[in-house]
């Protein structure tokens, strides 16, 4: 008769050879691996969820109890700014609450970035940018209320790249930018911005803007200087806009779209999402790269040889025994 009994040792070795697939399967089901779009809804008051190709996750992925604005995207949270209820809230990217709110007794809160543990949000009413520290508790500590102060214009869009702070204020027609720290590096970086400047994003070295009445977004550089004031045209009231990795992201609040560009000004998906309801601003988390899949990858594979070695110095040490 054969025996069917398959030794222990053996046995192990041949779950090693698993190892890897299990790892990389179980990575590649994991929501954060995929690209992922996040946009605030003032007419529902909602946060949805879409894919980079433009397919539904969640259309409510939250529903909030007034009008969100501002969006930001920190790890595997977000946030989202409530300006009737001078509120900021802090959710997981699946939807759960971390704390809503997270800050409290805000007058204005208009947009929201992100840098570390540090939230920006600007304050158009007092022409102020504030600094706070997210925590996940019921409060976030207050770092500095008066980061940056004077800004005419009504300070409205806000973005962080590297140690600088960007923020567009579409009374006054400008982009300033300042340090992390409060510091003013250039309060008149770009001018003589029209047409209803609503938003801004930066990447790499050049800053991107929609103009709300003109229906397009304009490209500056990051020392100031005039790319094109049309890079894309023919919007309808775009508001928030995202860039991640050569492509921009743009929402139309007129005609509840979500639209898909390229760094040069072509049009990839015009209508990427659709039947939003009132969009306003816009997160974007990117798809991981090649390289990073890679990476998991060869730490499974690492992972099997390194408990294939450990198996085998232990059947030899039970060999030199017997």
């Amino acid at each position: 008769m054969v025996s069917s009994y398959t030794p222990p040792q053996l046995l192990f070795m041949k779950l090693n050879l698993f190892l890897p697939v299990f790892f990389i399967a179980a990575l590649l089901t994991s929501t954060s691996l995929y690209g992922q779009i996040f946009v605030t809804n003032e007419n529902n008051s909602s946060v949805g969820e879409y894919n980079l190709d433009g397919s539904t996750v969640n259309s409510s992925l939250v529903l909030t109890s007034s009008l969100p604005a501002g969006i930001a995207v920190a790890g595997s949270n977000f946030f989202v700014t409530n300006p009737p209820a001078g509120t900021i809230a802090e959710y997981t990217l699946t939807g759960g609450t971390v704390s809503a709110p997270e800050v409290t007794g805000l007058p204005n809160p208009a947009r929201i970035a992100v840098s570390g543990s540090n939230l920006y949000i600007t304050n158009p009413s007092a022409g102020t940018i504030e600094d706070y520290m997210f925590t996940g508790g019921t409060t976030g500590p207050t770092l500095n209320v008066s980061l940056v102060t004077g800004l005419a214009g009504g300070p409205w869009s806000i973005a962080v790249s590297g140690s600088n702070i960007f923020v567009l204020s579409p009374g006054s027609g400008t982009i300033g930018e300042y340090t992390l720290t409060g510091g003013t590096v250039n309060a008149s970086l770009v001018t003589g911005l029209n047409g209803g400047a609503d938003s801004l994003a930066v990447s790499g070295s050049d800053i991107f803007v929609t103009y709300n009445y003109n229906g397009t977004i304009g490209e500056y550089t990051l020392t100031g200087g005039t790319v094109t004031t049309a890079l894309v045209t023919g919007l309808n009231s775009p508001l928030g806009i995202a860039v991640s990795g050569s492509d921009i992201f743009v929402v139309n609040n007129a005609t509840n779209t979500i639209g898909e560009y390229t760094l040069t000004g072509g049009t990839l998906n015009a209508s990427l999402v659709t039947g939003l309801s009132g969009p306003v601003d816009i997160a974007v988390v990117p798809e991981p790269r090649c390289f990073e899949l890679m990476g998991f990858a060869v730490a499974g594979l690492v992972l099997r040889r390194l408990m294939v070695v450990k198996n085998l110095k232990k059947q030899r040490a039970q060999v030199r025994i017997t």
